[in-house]
């Protein structure tokens, strides 16, 4: 494996920032547009749902940024025209981020209040709308987070799940050109797993990256230690994603600790590999991380987070005591939100046929949506930088 893929390196020096569009999220000039707007911010991984049509848009999106990078320089942003990864995410078996909301909005009463509609982080509820010409839930929107479900006062909402299958996997991941897979597992799955392996294996040397994702659990760690002993030896690097609080990192910065607990378990068990945090990340995670000696060499005094304390000098001397990357989903999303939103109201309209401008056609909101990208991006790549100066 050549080090010299830059996303690589920042695995290697501590700052990997991952961009997750979502597992079940099908929105294409949404996806297209964060691939975009993240790229030219620096991310080094765009994760993706395993479905063509999301992976040509985020490989669309990553085109369109190759052709802005002497304009990101030149408005002081460190993008250079290397691409990040592309990474799909697959599950075997039952798993939040693989599910979709649904409910029938014709049985709905007329004088509910709708809560599931102004709790939808995707805005993927939707009543009466003359855009979408739909009620319901605007299926390619959802991203299963299920913050509708008890907060219907009908119990009306429910989930519907998905499984990936193992024979359309080889083939997707030879035919479209990613770079990277991310499993999804849960203690307890180990023949599920193997099933899932044994269609990709085959072809896992084409892979720069193989990521598993795992939510805590009993015996999780042990569970860990016989799925590498299943996938070993590798000539791509492993990344052990550790699922805090799935879909929560915009809710609050209280939800990052989830997140930093069990990247903290996962450290401790000395696993070959990565650790990268996910679920629950969001705007605080970086100054935790930082604060407790788990990321980079950037000190800064002890803050209590109601976490164990690792502020050692043994634990900070050793490498293998930290965090590699953060991996950001619902909250990087929710951050471009308000602009992507804009982008998507303005149509150009061309003897009655509607289309979406794409996010470079508009220079003004381009150039905001990067600027918010990157004030998430740089908290972990600022050290970097840092110590490039010196």
């Amino acid at each position: 494996m050549t080090d010299l893929f830059v996303p690589l390196q920042s695995l290697k020096q501590g700052n990997w920032f991952k961009l997750i569009c979502g597992a079940s999220f099908q929105h294409l000039p949404a996806v297209r547009n964060l691939t975009l707007a993240y790229t030219l911010a620096g991310a080094d991984c765009i994760d993706v749902a395993a479905d063509p049509a999301v992976i040509a848009a985020a490989q669309a999106g990553l085109q369109a940024a190759k052709t802005l990078a002497k304009d990101a320089q030149k408005r002081g942003f460190d993008y250079k025209g290397n691409l990040p990864f592309l990474m799909v995410s697959l599950n075997d078996g039952e798993d939040p981020h693989f599910r979709k909301a649904e409910f029938n909005a014709t049985e709905c009463p007329k004088d509910c209040p709708r809560p599931c509609e102004r709790i939808c982080p995707a805005q993927a509820i939707v009543f009466d709308s003359i855009k979408e010409d739909f009620s319901g839930v605007v299926s390619e929107k959802c991203y299963g987070c299920g913050r509708c479900i008890p907060i219907c006062p009908y119990s009306m909402i429910y989930t519907a799940s998905y499984v990936t299958t193992p024979g359309a996997i080889a083939p997707l991941v030879m035919s479209t050109g990613v770079d990277a897979v991310e499993i999804h597992t849960q203690v307890g799955r180990l023949a599920e797993f193997q099933r899932l392996w044994q269609a990709i294996s085959p072809w896992a040397d084409q892979l720069k990256v193989l990521a598993i994702s795992c939510p805590d659990g009993e015996g999780m760690t042990d569970y860990l230690r016989t799925v590498y002993d299943l996938i070993a030896p590798l000539k791509s690097a492993l990344i052990w994603q550790t699922d805090g609080r799935a879909m929560s990192g915009d809710i609050g910065d209280g939800t990052t600790i989830a997140a930093v607990k069990l990247g903290q378990k996962v450290l401790a068990a000395k696993l070959p590999g990565y650790v990268q945090l996910a679920g629950g990340t969001n705007s605080y995670t970086v100054a935790k991380l930082k604060a407790m000696g788990l990321l980079s060499d950037f000190r800064l005094p002890i803050l209590d987070f109601g976490l164990e304390d690792t502020n050692s000098q043994s634990k900070i001397q050793n490498p293998k005591s930290k965090i590699s990357g953060v991996a950001y989903g619902s909250y990087a999303r929710v951050l471009l939100s308000p602009i992507l939103e804009k982008l998507e109201n303005k149509e150009v309209s061309n003897t009655n046929v509607k289309a979406t401008i794409r996010l470079e056609e508009d220079e003004v909101l381009l150039w905001q949506a990067v600027e918010l990208a990157h004030s998430l991006v740089s908290q972990i790549k600022s050290q970097q930088r840092r110590e490039s100066e010196h």
